[in-house]
C-alpha cells in the first residue's frame, strides 16, 4: 500500500475522472500529491532500481547462473516476476559504463605514481663549477681523483649508448609521422612523384586525416582522444549491434515458430548478462588492487578472471539450446556458427567504427 498523501480533490490529474478511492477507476493513476519533496524521489529512485517487490535481485540472480531461464519465463508471460528486458538493459549499461568510466585508466594512475616519486625523491647533485676543476668533462673527475681510469670509461660507453637511443627515439618519432612533414608534401607526392612512391586511395585520406589533426595535436594527444571518443560511444555502438545480432537469430530458426521479438527478448537478456559480468570483472580488478599483491592474491585474482572469461564463453551455449530447445549437436553446430558470423561482422564494425572515430578528431 502506498504511503503517499492522497490530494483532497477528486478528479483524476491524468484523465479528470472523478475518483472515490486512492486510484482512478477509469485510467489507474494513484490520486496522491504530484509535487514530492527531494528525500521522496531519492527513495523511489533507489526502490526501483533495487526493490521491484525483490524482481531485481531475482531478475540479476536468473540472468547470471541460469542461462536462458530468465527469458523462457518472460516468454511464457511471467512478466511481473522478473525486470523488464529493456529496462534491464538500460539498468546495467548505464551502471556498467558509469562504473568504468569514475575510475582513471592504468596509464593515468602510472603516470601519476611516477610523478609522485619524482616529486618526493630529492638529489642535492654538485655542480662541476663548485668543484673547481679546470677540465669540465668527465676526465676532470678522473684526474682529480674522483673517479678511476676505468670508472671513466664505463661512464663514457653509457653516455655514447645513450645518445644512441635518443637517436633511435627520434627515429621513432619521425615513423610516427610516416614519413611526411605536411598534407602540402603529401598532395605534391600524389600528384608529380613517381607511381612506387604514390599511396592508394585509402592510405591517402588516412594520412591527409593525420598530417591535418598532427598540425593541432601531437601524438599523445590524438591516441587520447581517440580512446576517449572510442570507449566513450561504446555503448551506442552496442545497443545498435543488438537488432543485428537478433536477425542472425532469426536466419537461423523456424520463422513459423520463432518471431524476430522472440530473438530480440533473447538478445537483451544476452548482451545484459554480457554487461553484468563485464562490470563483475572489473570491480573484482579493482578490488584486489586493495589487498597486498602476494603469490596467493595473484592466484585467487586469476582464478577468478580465468572462471569469469570461461563463463562468459560458454555461457550462449546453454542458454541458445534451453531456450531454442534443441539437441545437443544441432544447438552445438547453430551455435557455433552463430557466434562465429556475430565476430567476423562485430571485428568489421570495430574497424568501421574505429576509422569513423579517428575522422571525427579535431
Amino acid at each position: 500500500m502506498s504511503k503517499n498523501k492522497l490530494r483532497e480533490d477528486k478528479n483524476c490529474l491524468n484523465c479528470d475522472h472523478l475518483v472515490e478511492g486512492r486510484y482512478c477507476p477509469n485510467c489507474g493513476q494513484e490520486n496522491t500529491e504530484s509535487r514530492k519533496s527531494f528525500h521522496h524521489i531519492f527513495i523511489h529512485f533507489f526502490e526501483d532500481l533495487t526493490h521491484y517487490e525483490n524482481s531485481f535481485w531475482r531478475t540479476i540472480f536468473y540472468l547470471f547462473f541460469k542461462p536462458a531461464v530468465l527469458t523462457t519465463a518472460y516468454m511464457s508471460g511471467k512478466r511481473l516476476s522478473f525486470l523488464a528486458p529493456v529496462r534491464l538493459y538500460i539498468f546495467i549499461s548505464f551502471a556498467t559504463f558509469l562504473t568504468i568510466s569514475l575510475f582513471p585508466s592504468e596509464t593515468t594512475n602510472k603516470e601519476e605514481a611516477l610523478t609522485v616519486k619524482e616529486n618526493s625523491t630529492e638529489l642535492v647533485i654538485p655542480t662541476i663549477d663548485s668543484l673547481h676543476i679546470e677540465e669540465k668533462s668527465v676526465h676532470g673527475l678522473t684526474k682529480v681523483g674522483i673517479l678511476s681510469q676505468k670508472n671513466t670509461d664505463t661512464i663514457i660507453k653509457i653516455l655514447q649508448q645513450t645518445d644512441e637511443i635518443d637517436s633511435t627515439k627520434a627515429n621513432k618519432k619521425e615513423a610516427a609521422d610516416f614519413g611526411y612533414e605536411s598534407v602540402t608534401e603529401l598532395d605534391s607526392i600524389q600528384k608529380h612523384g613517381d607511381k612506387e612512391i604514390k599511396v592508394s586511395k585509402t592510405e591517402y585520406w588516412f594520412l591527409k586525416k593525420w598530417l591535418a589533426v598532427k598540425e593541432e595535436n601531437t601524438n599523445e594527444q590524438i591516441v587520447k582522444k581517440f580512446t576517449y571518443s572510442f570507449t566513450s560511444n561504446i555503448p551506442k555502438v552496442l545497443f545498435l549491434y543488438m537488432p543485428v545480432f537478433a536477425f542472425i537469430l532469426w536466419l537461423f530458426h523456424d520463422k513459423k515458430k520463432w518471431y524476430y521479438f522472440d530473438h530480440g527478448i533473447f538478445t537483451l537478456h544476452y548482451f545484459s548478462f554480457l554487461l553484468l559480468l563485464t562490470l563483475t570483472l572489473f570491480l573484482t580488478d579493482k578490488t584486489m588492487l586493495l589487498f597486498d599483491q602476494n603469490p596467493t592474491m595473484e592466484w585467487v585474482h586469476f582464478s577468478i578472471k580465468s572462471i569469469g572469461f570461461f563463463w562468459m564463453i560458454y555461457y550462449f551455449f546453454p542458454a541458445h539450446r534451453r531456450y531454442y530447445q534443441h539437441e545437443l549437436l544441432k544447438s552445438l553446430y547453430k551455435s557455433s556458427l552463430i557466434i562465429l558470423i556475430n565476430l567476423v561482422i562485430l571485428v568489421v564494425l570495430v574497424v568501421l567504427f574505429a576509422l569513423y572515430t579517428f575522422n571525427t578528431i579535431h
